[in-house]
């Protein structure tokens, strides 16, 4: 690939990580209802059973576009290695966008917690992001949104399996904190339970496929992990946190 081209990958992949922090921003805002324009409980009405086939189309159409794209199929014959990770990044940017432009709220309330368990629910819902945004470090931030494949190009390595960190707790601690996030409601409203339900169902679907995947990938090494390490809940006793005491270094 000729220089004009590598810079051409590395300009793109810069600009897709800008569009996610704004996307990411807004998703914090558009969740906890507060700072956004419109957030999930505000926009236009819809009759009951339009507004739920609206949303849920909508989640679907975000499940199937990270479902194909995450398959090493797609990633070999449809998307250029070095800007493969940045455009999987896009189309999760758009697909949100396009969420966020045409959800209709459902309404009803589920449950009103009052303080100062609101309180600490929020603060909870809080928690959950910095879960799922810290979880991205533990192995490679800038791998996992496409600016290294790019910056390195040829000379591009994926990370290797790591224990460390949080994947010393749990193996999907990015889901773990996905989950916070979508429950720790101080206010339930019936389209967040939508997107709650619906969210929650597709990282347990998704979790299998990625397994399935890393299995292939990494055989026995993944397999003892399964074996030792809780998927999305941490367990503080057993032999897997007999193994973590052990060997605090992860690897």
């Amino acid at each position: 690939m000729s220089t004009p081209a590598v810079r051409l990958v590395i300009l793109y992949a810069v600009g897709v990580y800008a569009l996610f922090l704004g996307v990411l921003g807004y998703t914090v805002g558009f969740l906890g209802g507060f700072g956004v324009p419109k957030n999930i409980d505000q926009g236009p009405g819809a009759a009951w059973p339009a507004a739920v086939a609206i949303d849920a189309a909508l989640l679907a159409l975000f499940a199937v576009q990270h479902t194909v794209m995450a398959r090493p199929w797609f990633k070999r014959h449809w998307v250029p290695a070095p800007a493969e990770r940045a455009t999987f990044v896009l189309c999760a940017n758009l697909t949100l966008i396009l969420l966020f432009w045409l959800w209709r709220p459902l309404r009803g309330t589920v449950w009103r917690v009052p303080e100062p368990g609101a309180g600490a629910l929020i603060a909870l819902y809080a928690a959950g992001w910095v879960v799922a945004i810290g979880a991205t470090f533990a192995i490679s931030h800038a791998d996992l949104l496409g600016l290294r494949q790019a910056f390195l190009h040829a000379r591009y390595r994926p990370p290797g399996f790591t224990r460390r960190g949080m994947y010393r707790v749990v193996r999907h601690p990015l889901m773990t904190g996905f989950l916070i996030v979508f429950w720790a409601a101080p206010t339930m409203s019936a389209g967040r339970l939508l997107f709650a339900a619906a969210a929650t169902g597709y990282i347990m679907v998704g979790i299998r496929f990625e397994q399935r995947d890393l299995l292939r990938e990494l055989g026995p090494a993944y397999r003892r992990y399964q074996a030792e390490v809780p998927a999305l809940v941490p367990s503080w006793s057993g032999p897997g946190w007999t193994w973590r005491r052990r060997q605090p270094g992860g690897g």
